[in-house]
């Protein structure tokens, strides 16, 4: 089965073309970062109308790179939900279309469920390393999303805590907004850390000093805007400040994740842990969380950096699955911004 898959549900754009017996055939992605760097995040308006721009060209290239025509799609997948809802629409749109006009089913792909699967995605994973099987236990820190479930088997997962405010992702852009460093957050602050004094700050691990998994960021980046502010502003802090602030917050934000990984495998006992999304690709926190986890016997598994970020590979390869499970659309096009991951239904592939 060869299923196109479109991911369209914030500010970037991504197709991809994955065949179940052959792997990733192609896959062509377009950030929006350089257009919304301009306004410090993401601007909803601007990001739907750039996804009108690229989605249709991204497919033709896809297509003539794999060497693929339209009557050698099985199948299109696209990001249902959650994200932008205009943003949603296009690509929701472009792809149910496809589907009807090429005669082939199309299936809606829940955008954390893509990130959940993509380290099952390579069709070679890393020396040394294997695919995680069912069931294991996930972290998703992706964007305006922070959260810890257990995967039992494909579309059966048991949330075990989330943000309750801001997620990590969202707390890496916004202090990074305050100290002036542009977006996206996460790259420039993780950059930054590497110049950093280690000691100089201490910052707070926030929800870790009671039980229970849910998570919370919003005070991390207060209590950070407190820290620039008493060094006299944004304006005035030296090269050596913001290195020094960016540190001891991404030690702080790692820290809790990894406290709260730790947790999750004491409660149910699992053996896998999955990590995805953007804030995946985060060097410090991949360290801690191996070290922490090998102490446990705990194997730790990761998307490759080109998939910890939204891309259509992921969507084309959850949308196989379901496929293959005999799932898929009605004609009406319909998008969920927001959509909580324990509604989606258990398949049996």
């Amino acid at each position: 089965m060869r299923v196109l898959g479109i991911e369209s549900s914030c500010d970037e754009t991504g197709v991809a073309l994955y065949d179940t017996e052959r792997g990733l055939l192609g896959q062509a992605l377009f950030s929006q970062i350089d257009m919304h760097a301009a306004y410090g995040g993401v601007v909803p308006e601007l990001a739907s109308r750039d996804h009108v721009r690229r989605v249709l060209p991204l497919i033709r290239q896809v297509l003539s790179e794999a060497g693929c025509g339209p009557e050698q799609v099985d199948g299109v997948a696209f990001t249902a939900g959650p994200g932008l809802a205009g943003a949603l629409l296009v690509g929701a749109g472009v792809g149910r279309s496809l589907a009807y006009g090429w005669g082939v089913p199309a299936v809606p792909v829940h955008h954390m469920e893509g990130h959940l699967l993509a380290p099952l995605l390579e069709e070679a994973p890393r020396p040394g390393e294997e695919r995680p099987d069912f069931p294991f236990v996930a972290l998703l820190v992706s964007g305006g999303h922070s959260l810890l479930l257990e995967a039992r088997a494909l579309g059966d997962y048991r949330p075990l805590g989330e943000s309750v405010d801001d997620a990590a992702g969202e707390a890496f852009d916004k202090v990074a907004k305050m100290m002036g460093l542009g977006y996206p957050g996460g790259p420039r602050i993780a950059a930054l850390a590497e110049k950093g004094e280690a000691g100089r700050f201490r910052f707070p691990r926030p929800m870790t000093d009671r039980p229970g998994l849910d998570m919370s960021f919003s005070g991390l980046k207060t209590f950070t805007l407190n820290t620039i502010n008493d060094l006299g502003g944004a304006d005035a802090l030296s090269d050596q400040d913001r290195a020094d602030i960016a540190l001891a917050f991404q030690d702080a934000a790692v820290d809790t994740l990894v406290i709260k990984c730790r947790r999750a495998m004491e409660q149910t006992g699992g053996e896998r842990l999955v990590v995805a999304g953007g804030v995946s690709a985060n060097r410090s926190l991949r360290e801690k969380l191996d070290a922490a986890m090998a102490k446990r016997g705990v194997r730790v598994f990761y998307p490759g950096l080109a998939y910890c970020t939204d891309n259509g590979a992921m969507i084309a390869y959850a949308g196989a699955l379901r496929l293959a499970a005999g799932e898929h659309s009605g004609l009406p096009i319909a998008v969920r911004p927001r959509w909580p991951l324990a509604e989606l239904n258990p398949l049996s592939a």
